[in-house]
């Protein structure tokens, strides 16, 4: 069984580089289908939805490498296939971004449903609403669906939610589709703006990016480039917030601050304070937090994905703090764990309550998704004894090397492939974190 070891680790201290936007680059592989020629994109993550790609990219003729130093190098020339792998298109959420860039060269699709975080089922909805607009005909089955579509037409398209997944499926599917495309109600989330930048950059014409409508002319081919994904402003976050969790300094390198600027300015409000350069950040926690109202939403509001982190960070916040997250309103599963470990919290009427400032004691935890795993994370750092955390998996599809940064800023955190007797946590971490 693998699983992490963290233990109270005192002020985390030093600086940390960001890797490249997860959500990002789900978005930025799948569009890579799109080219009739070879194409570079720099700073990649190598996460397991990484790796599950390569290898669904490998079985439709598609190549991918990863360079010696680190770009990823892709050929879609060869791509012979749409018929993609059901079970390894179910094993991550984003896998339907195939869809919409191998519809317009394919004319027919066949696809697993989306899975991954098992934190809340993600309707596609829209997905299907957009894509149906533009002639795309979807048959469902128990396992997988089919969408088909003999010739894909520009439409005006009104989503009747915000939705990142939704809105960057569709610029995808109407950059080769005949016409103009207009998406209303778009999703203003970076992750888009990235996207709708490469397209640009491989020849497609799209504007309006960044705002709620999107137009997508339609072009008859795109051609390679050499692309840099953003940083992960949700990892940048999470690291602002163990900064302040346990009382450390930390310095996140290599972001885009304008990303940053709703969970700043709530990480302000109970307390914290932050010197902003243009590429870094430096949080400084040692200071009295106080309690706060948080509600998520979507961009540019406060990120469902850092809600699970803010969590722990406002256990150390005397007083009642309320967190809402109007996203994913049963993204909760975090709180049963929070609660092993002595946290005074409940939820009731899709709301949060935390009653900050009692100490936490470490235990046996689950993480069930991605970020709920950064959140016991920093948790077992503020909790007094070992925190054994398990669901490593979810904590991969996520992250690339986040073990080591925490290291690196002084956790004392392992990583266990069983389990170990007679560990020394503090000369392991430090000896791994000088490797």
């Amino acid at each position: 069984m693998k699983w992490i070891e963290v233990q109270q680790s005192g002020p985390l201290s030093g600086t940390v580089c960001i890797p490249g936007s997860k959500n990002s680059s789900l978005a930025l592989l799948a569009a890579a289908c799109l080219s009739d020629e070879p194409l570079t994109l720099k700073g990649i993550p190598n996460i397991l939805d990484f790796r599950v790609i390569t290898e669904i990219a490998e079985e439709m003729g598609m190549t991918i490498e990863r360079l010696a130093n680190g770009d990823v190098w892709i050929n879609p020339q060869n791509i012979h296939t749409a018929q993609l792998n059901h079970s390894k298109t179910s094993a991550y959420r984003a896998s339907y971004y195939f869809v919409g860039a191998l519809l317009a060269k394919k004319g027919k699709v066949s696809i697993g449903y989306p899975g991954g975080d098992n934190f809340v089922s993600r309707p596609i909805d829209q997905h299907i609403k957009a894509l149906k607009q533009m002639g795309a005909k979807f048959t469902f089955f128990d396992e997988y669906y089919v969408v088909e579509a003999e010739k894909l037409q520009g439409a005006i398209i009104y989503f009747d939610m915000i939705t990142s997944g939704a809105t960057i499926n569709a610029m995808l599917a109407a950059a080769l589709a005949d016409g103009r495309t207009e998406l209303r109600n778009a999703a203003k989330d970076p992750e888009v703006v990235d996207t709708a930048n490469l397209l640009n950059y491989m020849g497609a014409k799209v504007i309006g990016a960044g705002t709620d409508t999107i137009k997508i002319d339609g072009v008859t081919q795109l051609g390679g480039c050499t692309y840099n994904v953003i940083p992960d402003r949700l990892i940048a976050g999470a690291f602002l917030m163990a900064a302040g969790a346990t009382r450390g300094t930390v310095t996140i390198d290599e972001i885009i601050p304008e990303h940053l600027q709703s969970c700043m300015l709530k990480l302000e409000e109970i307390g914290m304070h932050f010197e902003i350069k243009e590429h870094s950040i430096t949080a400084y926690g040692d200071v009295a937090l106080k309690a706060t109202r948080v509600r998520t939403g979507m961009y540019p509001a406060f990120a469902t994905d850092l809600q699970q982190p803010m969590t722990s960070l406002l256990l150390r916040a005397p007083g009642r703090s309320i967190i809402t997250d109007k996203v994913y309103p049963e993204r909760y599963n975090h709180l049963q764990q929070l609660r092993k470990m002595g946290a005074q919290i409940s939820l009731r009427g899709g709301s949060a309550f935390i009653q900050g400032g009692t100490p936490l004691m470490g235990t046996y935890v689950h993480a069930s998704d991605v970020r709920a795993g950064t959140c016991l994370i920093i948790a077992g750092l503020m909790a007094e004894g070992k925190t054994m955390i398990a669901g490593v998996e979810h904590i991969e599809r996520g992250y690339d090397n986040v073990m080591n940064q925490f290291r690196r800023l002084g956790a004392k955190l392992l990583v266990h492939d069983h389990i170990s007797e007679g560990i020394n946590i503090s000369e392991l971490a430090e000896q791994i974190a000088a490797q």
